[in-house]
């Protein structure tokens, strides 16, 4: 089994990916660190993926977060994802979820850590990755509000 991390170089990731490599320990799982990267330049500009003036490159964006995910937890893998089945009536926040639980399936994993603010409030903002991931019941959901 796999500890599960969607990982977007955020502070609160960060501190998901530290929170899944300890709790590893006690599990005696592997820890994988997920980038699911929509193929659109907007997303990467607003979450500082790239600069105005860079061109977009999904694996050069990969490879930033791969050396990101080394330098907080260097035991854990890496995986990158671009969102299939892209959906024109779902938003990207709704591609993204998809593929982080598709991918959470597809390894078995015991626990996803999700960073996010506002998992598992009333109201949810429609960007947040967060509360849509902790609906599943395949899984149990460690949630990280404070970094």
């Amino acid at each position: 089994m796999v500890l599960l991390v969607p990982f977007d170089g955020s502070d609160l990731s960060r501190t998901a990916l530290e929170r899944a490599t300890e709790f590893a320990t006690y599990r005696n799982e592997d820890v994988l660190a997920l980038t699911v990267i929509p193929d659109e330049p907007e997303y990467a500009l607003e979450r500082g993926w790239v600069d105005a003036n860079d061109p977009f490159d999904i694996e050069a964006i990969a490879n930033r977060m791969a050396e990101q995910v080394k330098s907080v937890a260097p035991e854990a893998s890496f995986r990158h994802e671009v969102p299939e089945d892209v959906s024109s009536m779902a938003s990207i926040t709704t591609d993204v979820v998809r593929t982080i639980r598709q991918i959470a399936n597809e390894v078995d994993a015991s626990i996803v850590f999700v960073g996010s603010e506002n998992a598992g409030r009333v109201s949810s903002p429609v960007s947040s990755v967060g509360s849509p991931v902790s609906e599943d019941p395949q899984y149990d959901v460690h949630i990280v509000r404070h970094a």
